[in-house]
């Protein structure tokens, strides 16, 4: 039952996985990494979610892993504050109030009680510090740690622009083109500056990395060159050797454990392996997708992890070979196909990479797939017009995809609508008609239309352009005989009005009304005839968005306009039900009941109203809904309705609302906080299956199941054993942390009387039963002497049939002894 709280806005996936560097734990099990304001640990061997820890009220800006334990870890944000986690728990342990916002973080064996971060310098702008803040000692959880000491001047705000040398004997600093190193124990600083006359080239420094075991210091710059300093001890002495192979600016460096190799990325999508500092020994891993932001290596040199510019994740072996994928929501440059919701999987569809489709699963947080839909090779070049994907239409079953591909040009497109099946076979959509120049113009909006008492019959596509026609498309039978399917898609009819242009179309619930909108007018016409039956109008401003009510409300049409008006119109009376002053942007109507979803923007401010369109008053408004601009919102159906006491919040029972901010972030409006989506049994679950299966297990394993087998063969009743069946107190035992435990002598009654049988306690009417058959037993033993001897015989054929008897309640054997005792002598006569 959800406690009848407050909603809350969640940001329920969507955050760039690359705010910081990600880190392996120790044994290299498991791949931890900060996503907007949570830390996700991920399982390296099965690329599932394992722990979503959250806590921090802004963006997480840097985990590491405590020097100390290598169970727990350290992350940072800008909410100025710094917390200690056990990420194998997912719970937090202390919780650090800096106070000033955290831009980074680092950790060193050497300073026991310190942790260092880079912090804003107060009073002057875009000037940052990097500084040592002592962790405050105490029996509380939350603590203040206001001790700070200033190391460095003058930083860069990335985290990739610090970095600690061989045993943490100095600190490493890179910002534009100077570069300045700290000793710790000399107290001295060495500043030194690549002169822009001097060397070609943009030598702005982009990333710094230290030697494991040697001083040298690793810099990668912004023409795609990388520098290995050494003798920097001296001002004057120092001395650099150059590596070059990126075209572009290095992204950021990481060496190897021991230091024998040094691995660089870039926009190139390339990880570079150089092998002993020389530009002649280099392997490469190429084609990962995207330009890579981050390298981390694990501490066992065994694995190292890319994180990308589209969310991506990849895990790369020692011998520098593609392991595995971690794909989040792909953040597109502009998302022009809407948020639209695959009916088969429930997935959020939108644009990903350019010209492809993404079908992102809300549950895992992770890309299931992505569909080619442009299936050229795009060019990462500015200025150069390319084709790109802009809507998208799924039928109601999800078994047809229609797509349209545009080029940028703004005068004269290159437009392409295109039809996809679905194949159950292949597990895929594969492409059944394509459509060169299906519009004169941009196509605005699109829809199919499925009636179920026509069947198949009544499947059809609806677009509109700014050509100032809508079309009709229905398939038709192929009789090319070397034609690869049996059905293509033709236009079938074409509509306009007033020579204005086709704005918005949607279908009524029942799929016999289209309404397209035609600028300032909304016109409803019958989708079987294409007959005009009625038009309306709302002066001044067009149509911005369209739809019908559903089950009771489905005599209603709701439209918004440009102008800053929600109207709502009866088709039955053709006139005008009701209207409201809103500068509606989303309008987007639940599948699953009456409620429409309605986003207003308004003086910088989203606001949210729900409402049915037969009653004016909202029955749901939350101001302020979030600080971004919202442009996109979808209603996703959920798998169960959910059990909401709160009349209020009814209308999230059977769907749960999701939008798409300006940023391109994701939330969702939730009575529970999203660490709760996965529970703790679910997460205890999730580890246990990624831990490694014993040879004891599998002998264990494979005993246990051929025993079964055998006593279901022989007509045996499986009898589940009381100490393999799921035990609350004994779950709660072994998976509950040691530390948050009640005392020993407290669990020991608890955990004995889990492990007791209990009796089964007889009813009355059950007692009198057997003292009835008691008495009734004697005078049965005669009748039942031959019939015992003759089910016995009966019992050991069916036993060997292997089939089970079924056994007989009290009242059932209590009929039966009376049938028994009847005198059926009388039929013997016919």
């Amino acid at each position: 039952m959800v406690s009848p709280g407050a909603l809350r806005v969640v940001r329920c996936g969507g955050s760039a996985l690359r705010g910081a560097r990600a880190v392996f734990s120790a044994d290299s099990k498991y791949l931890l990494c900060a996503s907007g304001d949570f830390v996700k640990v991920y399982s390296v061997s099965t690329e599932e979610t394992l722990r979503l820890m959250g806590g921090h009220a802004d963006l997480v800006t840097g985990i590491q892993l405590n020097p100390h334990n290598h169970m727990q870890l350290y992350s940072s944000s800008l909410d100025g504050t710094i917390k200690l986690w056990d990420f194998m728990d997912g719970i937090p342990i202390k919780t650090f109030t800096v106070g000033a916002k955290l831009l980074a973080l680092y950790t060193l064996a050497s300073a026991e009680d310190s942790v260092f971060v880079v912090i804003p310098k107060k009073g002057e702008r875009d000037t940052f510090q990097l500084v040592s803040v002592k962790l405050t000692k105490g029996a509380g959880q939350d603590l203040e740690s206001k001790e700070l000491s200033v190391v460095l001047d003058g930083v860069g705000a990335s985290m990739k622009q610090i970095a600690f040398g061989r045993e943490g004997a100095y600190v490493v600093s890179v910002k534009g083109v100077n570069l300045q190193v700290y000793f710790f124990k000399r107290k001295l600083l060495n500043r030194f500056s690549l002169s822009t006359v001097k060397t070609k080239g943009d030598n702005r420094f982009s990333c710094v990395v230290c030697h494991p075991t040697e001083d040298c210091i690793a810099t990668g710059h912004a023409d795609g060159k990388i520098r290995l300093w050494r003798n920097f001890h001296h001002k004057k002495e120092y001395t650099y050797s150059t590596l070059h192979w990126h075209h572009d600016i290095v992204m950021d460096l990481a060496f190897s454990v021991e230091g024998t190799r040094l691995l660089s990325g870039g926009v190139e999508s390339v990880v570079v392996q150089w092998h002993n500092e020389s530009s002649c020994q280099k392997d490469f891993l190429p084609r990962l997708g995207s330009p890579i932001e981050c390298i981390s290596m694990s501490s066992d040199g065994a694995l190292c992890c890319t994180l990308h510019t589209d969310n991506r994740i990849t895990i790369i072996n020692s011998n520098l070979r593609f392991s595995r994928s971690i794909q989040g929501l792909i953040k597109s440059r502009d998302v022009k196909t809407g948020l639209v919701v695959d009916p088969r999987t429930k997935a959020l569809v939108l644009n990903g990479e350019p010209g492809h489709l993404q079908f992102y699963s809300l549950q895992s947080d992770q890309q299931l797939f992505s569909l080619d839909i442009v299936q050229r090779q795009y060019i990462h070049q500015e200025g150069l017009k390319q084709s790109d994907l802009v809507k998208v239409a799924f039928s109601a079953c999800g078994t047809w995809l229609a797509t349209v591909e545009e080029s940028e040009e703004v005068t004269d497109p290159e437009l392409q609508l295109k039809l996809w099946f679905y194949h159950e076979e292949a597990q895929s959509f594969e492409l059944n008609t394509r459509i060169n120049t299906p519009h004169d113009n941009h196509i605005t909006d699109m829809c199919f239309r499925e009636m179920e008492e026509l069947g198949d019959d009544s499947l059809i596509l609806v677009t509109t352009g700014r050509d100032c026609v809508f079309k009709v498309w229905v398939m038709v039978e192929d009789n090319d005989p070397e034609a690869h399917q049996s059905v293509s898609w033709s236009c079938d009819f074409v509509g306009s009005y007033r020579n204005y242009q086709a704005t918005n179309c949607c279908f009524s619930e029942d799929g016999s009304l289209l309404a397209v909108s035609f600028e300032e007018t909304v016109t409803v016409w019958d989708s079987l005839t294409w007959d005009l039956k009625c038009t309306f109008c709302h002066p001044p401003g067009n149509i911005r968005k369209i739809c019908f009510g559903r089950l009771t409300c489905s005599k209603y049409l709701i439209g918004a306009t440009d102008y800053g008006f929600l109207c709502c119109w009866n088709l039955l009376t053709c006139a005008l039900e009701w209207s409201a002053h809103l500068n509606i942007v989303v309008l987007q109507p639940d599948p699953l009941s009456e409620h429409i979803a309605a986003v207003s923007w308004l003086s910088k401010e989203s606001s949210l109203f729900v409402f049915k369109p037969n009653e004016p008053r909202p029955i749901y408004i939350q101001r302020n809904l979030c600080k971004e601009k919202i442009l996109l919102a979808a209603f996703v159906p959920r798998d169960e309705p959910e059990m909401i006491s709160s009349e209020k919040y009814l209308w999230l029972r059977k769907s749960q609302l999701f939008f798409l901010t300006d940023t391109q972030e994701l939330m969702t409006l939730s009575t529970k906080p999203l660490e709760k989506r996965l529970t703790p049994s679910s997460k205890q679950l999730a580890v246990e299956e990624s831990l490694p299966v014993t040879p004891l297990s599998l002998l264990l394993g494979k005993h246990r199941h051929q025993q079964a087998q055998e006593d279901i063969d022989l007509g045996k009743p499986v009898v589940p054993n009381k100490q393999e069946q799921a035990s609350p107190a004994v779950k709660e035992l072994l998976h509950t942390p040691a530390h948050v435990l009640p005392s020993a002598s407290f669990l020991c009654t608890i955990f004995i009387n889990s492990l007791l049988i209990s009796k089964e306690n007889k009813s009355a009417e059950e007692v009198a039963d057997e003292v009835e058959m008691e008495s009734e037993k004697a005078e049965d033993d005669s009748d039942e002497e031959d019939g015992t001897a003759m089910e016995q015989e009966d019992t050991s054929h069916l036993e060997l049939l292997g089939e089970v008897t079924c056994k007989l309640s009290k009242s059932q054997e209590k009929e039966l002894r009376k049938i028994r005792k009847m005198d059926y002598s009388w039929i013997s006569a016919f």
